[in-house]
């Protein structure tokens, strides 16, 4: 698929690649336009607004603000005004509390699907030489990781299945307070802020395949094997208590709002100051060439990654089981 780029051409910085969140192309003047797509599928309630938010969440782990959105909406045949005027709103919503303006987009209906279906371009222009992908990470370098495993996951279940967790056992204030955590899906304050004092190699957004599946992303884009700690990774309580109700890892499940990032030796106070205010934990060590991950996990089991699973998606796999 990657060698599939069409023409080569001299202003491509970066290109498609695993790991790699963003394309990167210079437009003159020592600035380069960074751009990102993402479908959002496996939400139901919150599904535009995501989408434009988990597309930015990438741009800005470039260190550029988003600036431009062009959502791409597709309907189920039982649409109706409302819904349309739902997701309209929300793209609106988003692109605003981003200070980015929709220049574009289009909107159709699609035979087959059961709901509906938002893919999001978003785009912004910063400074060439400045501009950070997951491929910096190096040898040295400590991983860390901002707010809590599985954060989107855990707010789109609270909304999309709150039904089916009651039923199982989940507490009505568990539920109601992890469908909170969907206000904490953006991740572009801290990158920018991490970005902005020079703290940072690497940055990445964990989304489908979660901290699991970004860590190997983050490896396989710059070669490195990253070793990881699951006692050191921050659970919310209520994820664990889904995760019992409804049969899913929480490092493998969508993380949207999660940033993770490899930063150099002697930028712990640095890293502080930029995420003042925002929970985060160092969780591991970029240790030398790879690419390879390996993740203690709790039970005392090491987990070795040694490729990435773009067909692994526990969210993906909650909705088969529990088809709404």
């Amino acid at each position: 698929m990657f060698p599939r780029s069409g023409a080569k051409r001299d202003d491509v910085l970066s290109g498609p690649g695993v790991g790699l969140d963003v394309g990167i192309a210079r437009v003159g003047g020592g600035r380069a336009i960074v751009s990102h797509s993402d479908p959002v599928h496996g939400a139901v309630r919150h599904v535009a607004w995501l989408a434009v938010h988990v597309a930015s969440n990438d741009v800005a782990t470039a260190g550029v603000p988003p600036a431009w959105i062009l959502p791409t909406i597709l309907l189920p045949p039982t649409w109706d005004d409302a819904m349309l005027d739902e997701l309209t709103s929300q793209v609106d919503s988003a692109a605003r509390e981003l200070g980015a303006a929709v220049i574009g987009g289009h909107t159709g209906v699609v035979e087959g699907l059961s709901r509906p279906l938002v893919v999001a371009t978003s785009i912004g222009v910063g400074e060439e030489d400045r501009i950070l992908t997951a491929a910096g990470a190096r040898p040295g370098d400590a991983i860390y990781m901002t707010k809590w495993a599985a954060l989107e996951g855990t707010a789109i279940l609270a909304e999309d299945f709150e039904d089916l967790l009651l039923r199982r056992g989940v507490p009505r204030s568990t539920i109601s307070s992890a469908s909170g955590l969907m206000s904490m899906v953006s991740v572009v304050p801290e990158a920018l802020a991490l970005a902005s004092a020079g703290a940072v190699h690497a940055m990445h957004d964990p989304t489908r395949g979660g901290i699991a599946e970004g860590l190997a992303e983050m490896a396989f884009a710059s070669s490195t094997y990253i070793e990881v700690w699951e006692d050191r990774i921050p659970l919310l309580e209520s994820t664990l208590e889904f995760s019992s109700a409804l049969g899913f890892d929480p490092l493998w499940m969508i993380s949207s709002g999660v940033l993770l990032f490899a930063s150099p030796p002697g930028m712990r106070e640095a890293v502080e100051r930029a995420l003042s205010g925002t929970p985060h934990a160092e969780i591991g060590v970029v240790r030398g060439p790879g690419p390879r991950v390996l993740m203690h996990r709790r039970s005392g089991r090491d987990e070795v990654i040694e490729e990435v699973h773009p067909e692994r998606d526990e969210l993906a796999e909650v909705w088969r089981r529990n088809p709404r």
